[in-house]
Formats: C-alpha cells, sequence, structure tokens
C-alpha cells in the first residue's frame, strides 16, 4: 500500500502505541470545556448586570427618582439651536439644562417640531430616520421604540408615554429657538401656563390660563 493511500490516524488514537496522542487530546478537550465554561459565566454575568442596571433605571423612571425632561415649573430661557434648518433635517441640542438631550426637527411640510431625545422606557437616547414612512419617525434603538414624528407620540414598542415636547420658534434671520418644554402627555396650554406663571403675566393672561383668570377676578373684586 502506497502512503497516500493509508489511512488517516483517528482522532484519540496513538497509532505508535506510546499514548501520548490519547493524553494529548484529552488536555485539549479539558482546555476547551474549560475555555466554554469561562465564556459562558462571563456572558452570564455580563448580561445579569446590564439586565440588572435597566431594571433599576425602570423603576427610577417609573417611581419619578431620574430627573425627566421639562420638570421644571420656571420658564428657561430661550436658547438658540441652530441658525437654519431644512425640510428633513434634525438637529441635536440640550435644552432646558445642559444635560437635557433634545431633537429638533423640520419635517418635509416645513413645519417645526421639538421633542426630548430621552426615551420614556428606559431613557436611551432617540435617534431622528427620515427614511421612515411619509414624515420620519423617532426611534429608540434599544427596544425598539417608535414615536410619532409630528406629535411625539407612541407608535411602536414598549415606551409607556409619549416624548415630551420642547416649543420651537423660528426667527426672520431663519434661526431656530427653543423657548419652553412640556412634560409627556401635556398640553401646549398646560405647559405654558405651568411656566409662564408670574415671569410672563400677560402672556398668560392672553393664553387663558386658570391662575391668569383667577388673578384678574381678584384684582377687579
Amino acid at each position: 500500500m502506497s502512503v497516500t493511500e493509508q489511512p488517516a490516524p483517528q482522532p484519540g488514537r496513538d497509532p505508535d502505541g506510546d499514548g501520548d496522542d490519547d493524553a494529548a487530546a484529552r488536555q485539549l478537550r479539558d482546555r476547551i470545556s474549560a475555555d466554554s465554561l469561562t465564556t459562558r459565566r462571563d456572558y452570564l454575568r455580563i448580561v445579569a448586570t446590564v439586565s440588572g442596571g435597566l431594571a433599576i433605571g425602570g423603576v427610577g423612571v417609573a417611581a419619578g427618582i431620574l430627573h425627566r425632561h421639562g420638570d421644571s415649573e420656571h420658564l428657561p430661557e430661550a436658547k438658540k439651536v441652530t441658525d437654519a434648518l431644512a425640510p428633513g433635517q434634525a438637529v441635536a441640542f440640550r435644552f432646558p439644562g445642559d444635560e437635557d438631550r433634545a431633537l429638533a426637527v423640520r419635517l418635509a411640510d416645513g413645519s417645526l417640531v421639538g421633542y426630548s431625545a430621552v426615551c420614556t422606557h428606559l431613557a436611551c437616547a432617540v435617534l431622528w430616520r427620515e427614511d421612515r414612512g411619509s414624515e420620519g419617525e423617532l426611534y429608540c434603538p434599544c427596544h425598539e421604540g417608535v414615536f410619532d414624528a409630528r406629535t411625539g407620540e407612541v407608535t411602536a414598542g414598549p415606551p409607556p408615554r409619549p416624548l415630551p415636547r420642547i416649543f420651537l420658534t423660528e426667527r426672520a434671520d431663519g434661526s431656530v429657538w427653543a423657548i419652553a418644554t412640556a412634560r409627556s402627555g401635556e398640553t401646549a396650554k398646560e405647559a405654558l401656563c405651568r411656566q409662564f406663571g408670574d415671569s410672563r403675566p400677560e402672556a398668560a393672561q392672553r393664553l387663558g390660563c386658570p391662575a391668569a383668570a383667577r388673578a384678574t377676578e381678584s384684582r377687579r373684586t
């Protein structure tokens, strides 16, 4: 029989009969098993740590322990967002505080909308996706949360509440400014009345805010 026709040694068998290959094979199998076990343990440890952190974050948000966008009772200082914003574009900024992530979006029809960029599920970052649907969408990649670009309402995924709104205005030079915020699910009138308060009584009166109406009535009497 030629060399090329000789059968190949089977794994775990020692062609010389000295037992060295059997020992080496056993050592290799043991090492692979140990490495696999270590990898599984590390993976499970990472998963447990991350899951625990997300659970704690979710409880904190639900209980109101963590900061929520738009919680201030006072009208924030107006902030310039960008010099210009074209249809279909979005820009990230911070408002009303330096720790508050936000997004300003110009919809295809020219409308300006602004929202907190913190998902109401577990506080992951919300992104703008222009190519989704007729008006684009606001998307949280952590758990596939989706929000309506025009209203901020939840359209898919686990988020329990709509995105808090940010009120934007466009000046004559085309610059976009953030001027006020709203809590999740709060109407524009409720938000503005809450923040105008004593700082903008004339504006509160024009809006018909209950507190302003009561103050006017008390002055008359």
